[in-house]
């Protein structure tokens, strides 16, 4: 379990990447129903690290 915004963010882009790689590889296999839902699947924990990290540069700028 993350511990600080920090790694929560960095775990989500992590998992996006590795559900990008199995939709890929499940692409390459003709299974193009579970490569889309691999592909949701990456898109989700994408706009997670993107919300995360926003929340990081907000924190930041007003702790100045």
């Amino acid at each position: 379990m993350p511990t600080t915004h920090h790694s929560a963010a960095a775990e989500r882009h992590l998992q996006a990447a590795h559900a990008h790689e199995a939709a890929a590889a499940s692409h390459d296999k003709n299974d193009h129903k579970g490569a889309h839902e691999l592909s949701m699947e990456a898109h989700e924990h994408s706009r997670e690290a993107h919300r995360l990290s926003e929340e990081l540069a907000k924190q930041a700028l007003t702790t100045k």
